[in-house]
């Protein structure tokens, strides 16, 4: 399977030498599951935008410190291509800011949650199980970075999981879109960097839980392997049993 990854930022150049930048942290955990995967990256922070929704077989888009709302040319046009593949029927996978874009682009709403940082481990209840979910479990617990939130769901979308801090965590959209909040591309030791780096910003407190939560097992694995199932069963469904595009309902 080709996947394109849909790059929104950068690793902070102090971090970098540490932990790689996102490209080699998606490539690494993904690749642990399923060494045959190939990747093709487009900087979209850079307004290097994909111009053909065929290019691979799925897209996956990451995190950014920007935020949906931000007025960025390149965010209007990577929202437009979003459109795009949702009328194509393409399979996408959005990470934390991907996941906001998706519902935005789509008609949701996307705003800073009143309830403050959501940084370290954030602990989820998988509320509707999809056939794809396999192996199951009925949490999802992912390390976090982000004070938006997705607020209200395009009509299309139906939340899979959530937290009374994070209602709408992860959320599929017909039968080729799923997006989720939290970041299986990160390792605790990049979410305690990152959370040093920022905790001017995060504040003492929330940083202090961030760092306590870190001590849980993390899901990043399980995550990927949900989100490869779910990339292979809505490219069947496009696909159809005779290979052509399946309509679009």
């Amino acid at each position: 399977m080709r996947i394109g990854l849909l790059q929104c930022d950068d690793v902070a150049p102090e971090l970098r030498e540490a932990h790689g930048n996102y490209p080699e942290m998606f490539e690494a955990l993904f690749r642990r599951v399923d060494p045959s995967l190939e990747f093709r990256v487009w900087r979209c922070l850079d307004g290097e935008i994909p111009d053909d929704v065929e290019a691979v077989d799925a897209w996956l888009t990451t995190g950014s410190k920007f935020g949906v709302n931000d007025d960025l040319p390149w965010i209007a046009e990577l929202e437009d291509f979003v459109r795009d593949l949702w009328e194509a029927g393409k399979p996408l996978v959005g990470i934390c800011f991907g996941h906001q874009l998706m519902a935005r682009a789509l008609g949701g709403e996307v705003a800073k949650s009143d309830r403050g940082w959501g940084v370290g481990l954030s602990f989820n209840r998988v509320t509707e199980r999809a056939d794809w979910m396999t192996p199951w479990q009925p949490g999802l617990d992912l390390l976090v970075s982000h004070q938006d939130q997705v607020e209200r769901l395009p009509s299309q979308a139906r939340v899979l999981a959530g937290s009374e801090f994070c209602p709408s965590y992860l959320m599929q959209l017909g039968e080729h879109f799923l997006g989720v909040q939290g970041h299986p591309e990160f390792t605790k030791a990049y979410s305690s960097d990152l959370m040093a780096l920022r905790a001017e910003l995060i504040g003492e407190h929330r940083v202090r839980q961030g760092e306590a939560s870190l001590s849980a097992p993390v899901d990043d694995t399980l995550m990927v392997r949900w989100i490869l199932g779910f990339m292979r069963q809505a490219i069947r469904r496009r696909n159809g049993p005779s290979g052509g595009h399946a309509s679009l309902i």
